[in-house]
C-alpha cells in the first residue's frame, strides 16, 4: 500500500471567513511539520442538524469528512461556524476520531458573544482548539497539564488560560507519531 503523503486537508465548511482559513495554513505547519492543501468536501451540515437542539451533531461529521478525505490526506480538519454538540454535552468547541483520520472545529463560540476579546482572541482560540483535536487525531488523550494544549476545556475561560502550547510529554508523544506516519 502506498503511502499518504504528510498533507493536512483543511475544509472550510459553510460560510467561513476567508482570514480563518489563511491564518490556519499559515500556523498548523509549523506545529504538525505538513503541507497543507484547502478542499471545500461539504457544503453544509444539514444532515447533521438536530432540531430539538439547534445544534449539528458533529460525530456524523467527522465519519462524513473522513469518507470524503483525498488519499493524499494524512488528516482532515474540518471547520465551520454551526454549532456543535455530543449528546451527552450541551456543546463542543470540536471533536475529533481519536488515533483516526478526521477532526472539526466550530468557530461558533471561539469568537462570538459578549467581551470575547477581538479577533485576535478569537484566532488564538480557533488555533487552540484547531491543535488540540488535531492532537487527538494523532493519537494524543486529554493532559492534566492546565498549561498543555491537550487540556480538556469546558468553557472558553480554560481556552483562553492554557496555551499554545504541548507540554512535554504530549510534545514528545507528537513527534513520535508524526515520525510513525511521515512517508518514506
Amino acid at each position: 500500500m502506498a503511502h499518504r503523503s504528510h498533507t493536512l486537508i483543511l475544509s472550510p465548511i459553510g460560510e467561513i471567513a476567508p482570514w480563518v482559513i489563511t491564518f490556519l495554513s499559515g500556523k498548523l505547519p509549523g506545529i504538525f511539520g505538513c503541507n497543507i492543501r484547502v478542499a471545500n468536501l461539504i457544503d453544509d451540515l444539514g444532515f447533521a442538524y438536530d432540531p430539538d437542539r439547534n445544534q449539528y451533531h458533529s460525530t456524523p461529521v467527522l465519519e462524513t469528512l473522513a469518507s470524503l478525505c483525498p488519499e493524499e490526506g494524512l488528516k482532515i480538519l474540518g471547520v465551520t461556524r454551526e454549532d456543535l454538540f455530543i449528546p451527552i454535552l450541551t456543546h463542543v468547541y470540536g471533536e475529533a476520531q481519536l488515533g483516526g483520520r478526521a477532526c472539526i472545529v466550530s468557530i461558533s463560540r471561539l469568537i462570538s458573544g459578549p467581551d470575547m476579546g477581538g479577533v485576535d482572541a478569537g484566532a488564538g482560540r480557533i488555533l487552540k482548539e484547531a491543535v488540540h483535536e488535531l492532537g487527538h487525531c494523532y493519537d494524543l488523550r486529554h493532559c492534566e497539564d492546565e498549561r498543555c494544549i491537550m487540556h480538556y476545556c469546558r468553557k472558553i475561560e480554560d481556552v483562553d488560560k492554557k496555551s499554545h502550547r504541548f507540554c512535554r510529554y504530549c510534545r514528545i508523544m507528537l513527534e513520535d507519531e508524526v515520525r510513525l506516519r511521515r512517508p518514506g
